[in-house]
């Protein structure tokens, strides 16, 4: 087992890792840029080290930087959290060559899963269903050819990269050139681009696989992450209420499959669309690394997912097997941004003068912040996630609504008025969702 960990990373996450590792038994090591000297995460750790200037460039992206403040600390190991270094395969490999141990699956497995190309030809092999699609296209001439074989609509993404960036959907050939054009800086470093076709009316649906070094795989059931806003995920819950018991056993198999494919160890996740239409399952991607919304996973098997990925990274076995994991009601989580949604979702930077978060049965908050923190502009304005679980998918609505309803959120503008509107949304309720529901029917 690790003595000491360093966390790449900043927010609530690193408080998240921070408190597995206070459960374990591991020592923490904190890095912070300049702007978060007094973070929460820096003020939680047992050591704390600076990295630089605010820009995710000169600190929490620095990975050179962060190995050396590892091997100064005398850490064993270092957990990326999510973002920033956590995809990054180079980074991974840096960790692992200068004596220290990945949180996370192996370098080579990062490669792999994070070119949608190259994961797309090794799960076609393994028989994983996929929407009719490219491999990678350097060019809008190629582009446009293989637009007209799929048909339109079609969904343009980058071979590299996840978190909805980059993604854009054409309806004709106009559309597609204006979105290569659009996405020629974000494509910049993946040289390439895929096309499938789109899927109109789909369910976005996620499954979290487990898997040692041992070649032991098994699923965590399923997360629906259908709401969405220009592809990045809004509200999410566990499990979805558009499977049923066939369809989920469907799902979590593909996911095993998809990760023994590509000899997985860690934890991640299996990302699919399924068609509401047909019931089709279409894989998407793999994300290899802890999701933002891991902590429903968590409420509903009971399994604590951090400390769980932590102890494969040291080595040891999965003690789990497939036939031991039980689904106890619902859960459901709701990202709290410190954002505008009445300004087009405008970030809202600024000190948090007040903070109170909600508490009482079937609640979890999981933040980075409290009273005096200063939510900066130069990161990720997710201030918290609350997650409710209830016995079943009503329950935890009303749980959810009540626990909103006395979060309170001073100094900055955020997104709680939005959820509460979502919650209390009569199609929502009834769990007839799509990945167009927040566009379509609330803001857009």
């Amino acid at each position: 087992m690790f003595k000491r960990l360093l966390i790449a990373n900043r927010g609530e996450i690193a408080v998240r890792i921070i408190r597995a590792c206070q459960e374990l038994g591991i020592q923490t090591v904190a890095v912070y840029s300049d702007a978060d000297y007094d973070a929460l995460h820096v003020r939680l750790a047992d050591q704390a080290y600076p990295l630089g200037p605010a820009p995710a460039e000169h600190s929490y992206l620095n990975g050179e930087a962060i190995i050396a403040v590892a091997q100064e600390a005398q850490a064993d190991a270092i957990h990326p959290g999510y973002g920033f270094l956590s995809e990054n395969a180079e980074f991974a490999a840096g960790v692992t060559q200068a004596g220290l141990s990945f949180v996370g699956p192996r370098a080579e497995t990062i490669r792999k899963a994070g070119n949608k190309d190259i994961a797309r030809s090794v799960l076609l092999q393994a028989g994983l269903p996929m929407a009719p699609g490219t491999g990678a296209i350097i060019d809008s001439s190629g582009a446009c050819r293989a637009a007209e074989e799929i048909g339109y609509p079609v969904i343009l993404k980058p071979s590299n990269g996840g978190g909805g960036c980059g993604i854009h959907i054409a309806d004709n050939q106009r559309e597609l050139l204006q979105a290569m054009a659009k996405t020629n800086a974000p494509f910049e470093s993946a040289r390439s681009v895929l096309l499938e076709k789109y899927v109109a009316s789909a369910r976005h649906i996620e499954v979290q696989i487990v898997a040692d070094s041992y070649g032991h795989v098994i699923h965590l059931g399923e997360r629906e992450c259908s709401l969405q806003r220009r592809n990045q995920k809004v509200l999410e819950e566990a499990p979805s209420s558009g499977l049923s018991p066939d369809m989920r056993q469907q799902v979590g198999e593909l996911a095993v499959r998809a990760a023994k494919a590509l000899h997985y160890s860690s934890i991640g996740t299996v990302e699919f669309l399924m068609d509401k239409n047909s019931g089709n399952f279409y894989f998407m991607e793999i994300n290899p690394r802890i999701q933002v919304e891991h902590g429903i996973t968590e409420a509903i098997t009971g399994v604590d997912l951090v400390k769980t990925q932590i102890l494969l990274a040291a080595g040891e076995p999965l003690t789990l097997c497939q036939e031991e994991i039980a689904f106890t009601g619902h859960a459901i989580e709701c990202r709290i941004n410190a954002e505008d949604p009445r300004l087009n979702f405008l970030p809202s930077p600024g000190q948090i003068t007040f903070y109170h978060q909600p508490g009482g049965p079937g609640i979890r908050v999981d933040s980075g912040v409290c009273a005096g923190t200063t939510v900066h502009s130069y990161y990720d304005s997710l201030i918290a996630k609350v997650i409710a679980h209830g016995r079943t998918r009503g329950e935890a609505i009303r749980i959810m609504q009540r626990a909103l309803g006395e979060f309170r959120v001073e100094g900055v503008r955020t997104t709680i008025g939005l959820h509460l509107e979502l919650l209390a949304d009569p199609l929502f309720r009834s769990g007839d969702i799509d990945t167009q529901f927040i566009s379509k029917r609330m803001i857009s």
